[in-house]
């Protein structure tokens, strides 16, 4: 996965307002969709401090443009001061310097045809991927990516396997995105395994920390049975 120099243009936004929150209709099936995705990227990029990931806020190419409104569902970029961003409320890439590296979009009644009309051509990401949980009632298909190539976007091939899943290879992410059953899952290529979704993220630390509790509980155990064997054996000795 290529990445860049964490170099953005403007550090600190402290001294900037932030930007409004864009205005939204509320979907509950859509925002499950982009929760799940964030917070199964957010722990795979967990050991990397200049990965940016999230979504809500607008994406502007200058934060005074009040005509962009455009506002991705989830927005990836690499090599950026993601501290910053969040501050600012958006991502203006004129202040950052560049564009993010990935967008995903998930398909809703009200937004659903943008999504894969006017805001594919705003954005200018090197890559822009489309998630309909319905298979295709609110997007152009149930899942479908383009990349960035010589500044015209080029669609990237979606695979179909024996279970009638759909998938395909994201570059960027150096993950499989997958449409699952509605569901959005990613893979990792090299080693064949799905990543840990929300739910599965819980439920793996919630196991771990019964194993905790139950090493812990059987290191009481022992300790109090070799004290009892201590004194047993200095009572024997009359000592």
């Amino acid at each position: 996965m290529t990445t860049k120099s964490p170099i953005p243009y403007i550090y600190d936004y402290s001294h900037l307002e932030p930007l409004p929150d864009p205005p939204r209709k509320h979907d509950m099936q859509q925002h499950r969709s982009v929760f799940t995705a964030d917070a199964t990227l957010q722990a795979h990029f967990a050991n990397r401090s200049d990965v940016l990931i999230c979504g809500s806020g607008y994406l502007r190419h200058d934060a005074a443009n009040e005509s962009e409104r455009l506002a991705p569902d989830l927005v990836v970029a690499f090599g950026v001061n993601p501290d910053a961003i969040i501050a600012r409320n958006g991502y203006v890439i004129s202040e950052v310097g560049n564009p993010p590296d990935f967008v995903l979009e998930v398909a809703s009644k009200s937004t659903g045809a943008r999504d894969y009309t006017v805001k594919r051509a705003g954005y200018g990401v090197r890559e822009y991927w489309r998630f309909d949980r319905t298979g295709g009632r609110f997007h152009d298909a149930p899942l479908a990516g383009d990349a960035l190539v010589n500044g015209e976007y080029a669609p990237l091939a979606i695979a179909r396997d024996p279970a009638d899943r759909l998938w395909g290879y994201s570059a960027v992410l150096g993950l499989e995105l997958w449409w699952d059953d509605g569901e959005l899952r990613f893979r990792d290529p090299v080693s064949g395994e799905f990543l840990l979704n929300a739910r599965e993220l819980d439920l793996a630390r919630l196991a771990a920390e019964v194993r905790v509790d139950a090493a812990e509980y059987r290191a009481d155990a022992a300790e109090s049975r070799i004290a009892e064997m201590e004194a047993e054996l200095q009572r024997l000795r009359g000592e």
